[in-house]
């Protein structure tokens, strides 16, 4: 009898998979996210990249709001210096400074020539 409870036990273990159960699954890569609001099995979402480019496509939204709301989706990080964090808000001319194919922006040309150092450092 013990036997069986044994055997019981060992195919229930093999038959739960508590990662999944937690809802701790693999991250799916922008070509899935792509697929699935193609199948209609997820809905476009305006947050994230493949949602945004799906719903231009579809003339749901206009390119200017889907640049908005790719600015908005990043947390305004083109609107702080790349270097001290500083907001650019109140900034008479900020210096922008294109590094590797990647923009950033700066409260002033010195903050520009330390990140550049710094980046080419690294």
């Amino acid at each position: 009898m013990k036997e069986q409870k044994n055997k019981k036990k060992d195919s229930t273990e093999d038959t739960q998979n508590p990662v999944k159960e937690q809802g701790i699954l693999p991250e799916e890569t922008s070509e899935e996210i792509s697929e699935d609001m193609e199948h209609g099995d997820k809905d476009e979402d305006i947050y994230s990249d493949e949602g945004r480019d799906k719903l231009e496509d579809d003339d749901e939204i206009e390119p200017w709001e889907e640049g908005f709301m790719e600015g908005a989706s990043q947390a305004g990080q083109l609107g702080k210096d790349a270097l001290t964090g500083e907001s650019l808000m109140d900034v008479e001319d900020v210096v922008e400074t294109e590094i590797n194919g990647k923009m950033y922006r700066f409260v002033s040309e010195e903050n520009a020539v330390k990140f550049k150092k710094k980046k080419e450092a690294e």
